[in-house]
């Protein structure tokens, strides 16, 4: 049903010119003060789209999100009366 996205943080030294990266995926979110991108793509294409990322004069450094292999499930519900010393 729904196609298997793969999260990037993208540093750019341009803020401006990251806008151009629409095309190459889904932005999340752009922070003008740290200058970086958060941005979503088609898992099965992500290395080949990484890769002409990556020739953008204004790319300073790619990195994947590990947010998909977090654990989100959990197993035992904790009594949490023991965090407090009682």
């Amino acid at each position: 049903m729904f196609a298997e996205r793969t999260g990037y943080i993208i540093w750019v030294s341009d803020v401006k010119a990251a806008r151009n990266l629409e095309k190459y995926g889904s932005v999340h979110y752009i922070s003008k003060r740290l200058q970086y991108v958060v941005m979503y793509m088609d898992a099965e294409r992500a290395e080949d789209t990484v890769k002409n990322i990556r020739r953008l004069s204004y790319v300073r450094k790619i990195e994947r999100s590990f947010r998909n292999e977090i654990k989100t499930e959990y197993t035992k519900a904790q009594d949490k009366t023991n965090f407090y010393g009682m």
